[in-house]
């Protein structure tokens, strides 16, 4: 799914249009590969603040299993890494230095990790009664150059050859490293042993990173994401058992709250809120029946609606009007 497109600007001068132009290859091929894919989450262009510093990423990548930091860069030459590591590249026939692109996304990597491992009480579930957190997750660099560059790998040393490849081998080379089984099943291998995220914290992820993305000037409007599905499913739910359409038991719009009640027998209270194959959905402690959270935005009637979650909140998200009403759910 691509979550966040660059943002727009107006280059002027013939390095930033080749610039400009090698961001929007890059991002043409991450979105013809990944646009309809239930496990990948693609940002363009990310930017965030923390602890005084500033990062901007060219793109990112959010997998069940980790991250992927890419780097672009325009180069129409021929470039090359000495054993040093240290770069070179050639124009109009001659040679001069620059800057390693792989030590830049280097430490756009530190300052996110950073802000990622600091909120992730705010983030990430808890399991056995431990707060999840990032690490042992996957995370991997990559800098994608101009497509018709000459990349001269002689004396490059071989970790950052395998970190650089031109944009028409970018999808190649992710698909390797995440190692994911399916587009649109999302299903785990079990030989696999890398801890995973499960949907709901892939969203809450996606939500933080937008939350705190500064690169049209101001923060990112956060919008629910659907599609995600669970890496395994448990006890799903048979056709017999599609959640029925939701019973409003009360709506406070002065408070921004929706009070549900169970579909079939109408209780308000003994109500989980549980997510499976037909998204967000109540089970019924009294009789077993399932209720979708799903309907229609309770302040301009619009069914262009989405649940959300965060921790233990549920909100109902309205693309129309823009408004997020919360959910009070009677679980006791």
């Amino acid at each position: 799914m691509i979550l966040k497109d660059k943002a727009p600007i107006n280059a002027s001068s013939p390095t930033a249009k080749a610039g400009l132009k090698q961001e929007q290859d890059v991002a043409f091929f991450l979105r013809r590969s990944f646009k309809d894919h239930q496990q990948v989450f693609v940002f363009n262009d990310l930017k965030f603040k923390h602890n005084n510093e500033t990062a901007q990423i060219d793109h990112l990548i959010v997998y069940t299993y980790g991250f992927i930091l890419i780097e672009s860069k325009s180069i129409t030459g021929e470039v090359k890494v000495n054993k040093q590591q240290e770069w070179s590249r050639s124009y109009q026939g001659k040679w001069q230095g620059m800057p390693s692109p792989i030590k830049q996304v280097e430490l756009q990597q530190d300052l996110l990790k950073e802000l990622l491992s600091e909120n992730r009480v705010n983030i990430l579930e808890k399991m056995l009664f431990a707060q999840k957190g990032f690490g042992g997750r996957c995370w991997n660099n990559i800098c994608a150059i101009s497509s018709n560059a000459i990349i001269d790998r002689t004396e490059m040393p071989t970790d950052i050859s395998a970190q650089l490849v031109k944009s028409e081998f970018l999808v190649d080379k992710i698909n390797k490293l995440m190692k994911l089984r399916h587009k649109f099943i999302y299903m785990l291998n079990f030989a696999d042993i890398r801890p995973y995220f499960n949907a709901d914290e892939m969203q809450s992820i996606a939500n933080f990173l937008l939350e705190q993305d500064i690169s049209n000037g101001k923060k990112s409007v956060v919008k629910n994401i659907t599609n995600t599905a669970e890496p395994k499913v448990i006890n799903p739910v048979s056709n017999d058992e599609k959640t029925q359409p939701p019973t409003i038991k009360s709506v406070n719009t002065k408070a921004k709250t929706i009070n549900l009640c169970c579909s079939k027998c109408q209780a308000t209270k003994q109500l989980v809120p549980s997510h499976g194959k037909y998204g967000y959905y109540l089970k019924c402690q009294q009789c077993s029946g399932n209720t979708a959270m799903k309907q229609p935005c309770p302040h301009c009637n619009s069914k262009q609606t989405k649940v959300s979650k965060r921790k233990d909140d549920y909100n109902l998200n309205c693309s129309d009007c823009e408004q997020s009403t919360k959910y009070e759910i009677g679980n006791k």
